[in-house]
């Protein structure tokens, strides 16, 4: 069990020194307990005890030996190291004991012998510095008694074969290559196969979130106090055109012309006031056909008859049909004054002709606009959200906006012409905005509510945020921002990785159940006979739950 002031480190029987100074160092307790196995022939050495006593100190920490062998006592108290019966018993350091062994070479600098030069060291030097004796080489002799028998000589073969040297070079060769895997084997089966996931679960809550910014496209730095955030207008074009057939007819032939004669009468009032004139374009029509009078027509009296008088126009008023056609030619028909109840004008029209054409009419463009239907603003919205964020910038589709089409025809109505084209020119804008300014306004709003010295943002939900535009004034844009922000402790998965590296389950459980707000921790390593956490942090997953 590891804390943040003690730590329990295992050794196994076959660890090195090399391999117990570097779980000392990594440890992350001041005070270690090493709890030793029976028989740890790895501390039988002088040397040995000497530096992991030299790796302790230089780490700045103190290491008590776990251990019951009487034979080790001697050597730990040589070295000043603490010793304990249990992780619970008080350590004290044994008694020192003269340690005699001829087998030490005095004239060595211990200093200069540290556990990463070891492997440079002599066999026999190695020999010496661990307190073992080689002994002499012992041979086997025969009693005394015993006879040795003559064994026959065998006699040479003069025919002896020659060595195989391509079998030999075979055998070398497999031999090189079955080295090479092996080799490669333990160094994918330890460096690279090694995997961790480690499973955080944490306890997490939500925050509503509702603010109220103006984007201002005139803005260029971000006013959290007046919620004013630099906007960016993105805007394109769409130009539709349609052409159809004109359907329009006009008759372009002659106008027919004549002349008529006016009278008016006066029934009550005043008979000598004369009446009013009528001038010049003054409208004239029979069986709903228009002329219009070329001249004034002025009245002076004639008599009276039945109770009115009667005043009849000087001279002929000229007058001419209001359309070219044959139908106006008329004969001897009387007319109808606009206007003028009092007056009627009697008179003949001829020489119209018919030459009917044809022409553009206001249908005609009014079914061009119907047939050019609809633009697809599904694909300019993409289009324009694209070109924001290129340009660095957070999109706002909701401020999508549709201007008001521009119509223009090359034709007029009335124009002579086969057929007429119809052009609609439509301006699309969305604006955009640094995301950073957004972050910002709504972490701003998520602090307020919540408190900071125990609680951090998980998640600011910018990315779900509903937004809605308001009112526009100029350059001005207000939006409403609602989303829902998750807060919940701090998980840093890049510190994660550094400090599980090289600890096993327990230990890594346990560094990571004392975060604030953690649940529970699950963790699985793979291959199953790996059972510390890769130093590699490409190699270990780190998954957090962010349930309720």
């Amino acid at each position: 069990m590891s804390t943040a002031d003690k730590d329990t480190i295992y050794v196994d029987v076959d660890d090195e020194i090399t391999t117990i100074i570097d779980k000392v160092r990594a440890s992350g307790g001041k005070v270690i307990a090493l709890v030793l196995p029976k028989r740890a022939t790895v501390f039988q050495s002088i040397v040995n005890m000497k530096l992991l006593k030299r790796a302790t100190e230089s780490a700045k920490k103190h290491l008590v030996l776990i251990t019951t062998e009487a034979n080790l006592m001697p050597l730990a108290g040589a070295v000043g190291l603490h010793v304990a019966a249990t992780p619970q018993s008080k350590p004290e350091i044994p008694p020192i004991t003269p340690v005699t062994d001829d087998s030490l070479d005095d004239t060595v600098d211990e200093a200069s012998f540290t556990a990463e030069n070891a492997g440079d060291q002599p066999v026999g030097e190695l020999a010496k510095r661990s307190g073992h004796v080689v002994a002499a080489e012992e041979t086997a002799g025969l009693a005394d008694d015993e006879e040795v028998e003559d064994e026959p000589v065998a006699k040479k073969n003069r025919h002896l074969s020659v060595p195989n040297f391509n079998r030999f070079r075979l055998r070398l060769i497999l031999t090189v290559l079955f080295v090479v895997l092996l080799v490669g084997g333990f160094i994918a089966a330890n460096i690279y196969l090694p995997k961790a996931v480690i499973a955080i679960k944490t306890n997490s809550s939500t925050v509503n979130v509702n603010i109220s910014p103006t984007l201002d496209t005139k803005a260029t730095t971000l006013d959290t106090t007046a919620l004013v955030v630099p906007a960016t207008s993105q805007s394109q074009q769409k130009t539709l055109s349609q052409q159809v057939d004109a359907t329009g007819q006009k008759n372009i032939g002659d106008t027919a012309t004549g002349s008529v004669t006016m009278t008016a009468q006066k029934c009550s009032g005043n008979p000598f006031i004369v009446p009013d004139d009528v001038p010049a374009g003054t409208g004239i029509s029979t069986n709903g056909l228009t002329f219009i009078t070329q001249g004034d027509a002025t009245f002076h009296g004639t008599g009276a008859s039945g109770g009115c008088y009667t005043y009849a126009a000087s001279g002929n008023i000229g007058i001419t049909a209001q359309s070219a056609g044959t139908k106006y030619n008329v004969n001897s028909v009387t007319f109808a004054v606009a206007g003028r109840s009092d007056v009627t004008a009697n008179g003949s029209a001829s020489h119209g002709t018919d030459n009917v054409v044809t022409v553009v009419s206001q249908d005609d463009i009014d079914g061009a606009k119907k047939k050019m239907g609809s633009q697809d603003t599904a694909s300019i919205q993409a289009a324009l959200a694209d070109s924001l964020r290129q340009a660095g910038l957070y999109p706002l589709v909701s401020t999508f906006k549709t201007g008001d089409p521009k119509i223009t025809t090359d034709k007029n109505v009335g124009d002579q012409a086969p057929n007429v084209t119809v052009t609609e020119v439509v301006a699309y804008t969305m604006l955009g905005v640094k995301q950073a300014d957004l972050d910002t306004l709504i972490k701003a709003n998520i602090g307020s509510q919540i408190d900071t010295k125990t609680q951090v943002i998980v998640h600011d939900g910018l990315d779900q945020a509903t937004i809605t535009p308001g009112t526009v004034a100029d350059t001005k844009t207000q939006i409403t921002v609602q989303t829902t922000a998750t807060i919940g402790p701090d998980i840093n998965i890049a510190k994660i990785k550094q400090q599980t590296a090289g600890k096993q389950i327990g230990d890594v459980k346990s560094m990571i159940n004392q975060i604030p707000g953690v649940v529970s921790v699950d963790v699985e390593l793979s291959p199953f006979w790996i059972n510390t956490v890769p130093s590699n942090p490409h190699q270990v997953v780190v998954t957090v739950d962010k349930g309720n």
